[in-house]
């Protein structure tokens, strides 16, 4: 947009972008992220050969190697390359899972009689 009203309003730069609602230095930005390919390559191999370490012992194994890429850029390459662990169910919920179904407190009976009144005003 910047450049059509340049070249068919002929006025400069600094106007374009102010008519344009765009700062000049949106206008001259140029960004700087690197080639991600070999530390890609990197994690993806450390996670095959051994598939249970998670993103903190990978991160670990990549500083030890020299690599200066900080822990949340390589934890972006994990999560693009689809390499997340599965979450495990904590012990206790495995087990309450197997388990039937928990009766109501309705049915529950103390000496022959309701521990929960059916009558709301019986109180």
């Amino acid at each position: 947009m910047v450049t059509e009203l340049i070249s068919d309003y002929r006025i400069s730069l600094c106007r374009a972008c102010e008519v344009s609602l765009l700062s000049t230095s949106v206008w001259y930005y140029k960004h700087h992220r690197g080639d991600d390919a070999p530390l890609r390559l990197r994690i993806k191999s450390i996670a095959e050969t051994r598939v249970r370490y998670g993103i903190e012992r990978i991160v670990v194994l990549l500083k030890r190697e020299g690599w200066r890429d900080n822990q949340k850029r390589i934890y972006r390459i994990y999560k693009e390359e689809g390499l997340n662990l599965r979450v495990k169910r904590p012990r206790r919920c495995r087990a309450a899972a197997h388990r039937s179904e928990k009766p109501t407190f309705s049915k529950l009976k103390s000496g022959g009689k309701s521990i929960i009144p059916s009558d709301p005003t019986a109180v």
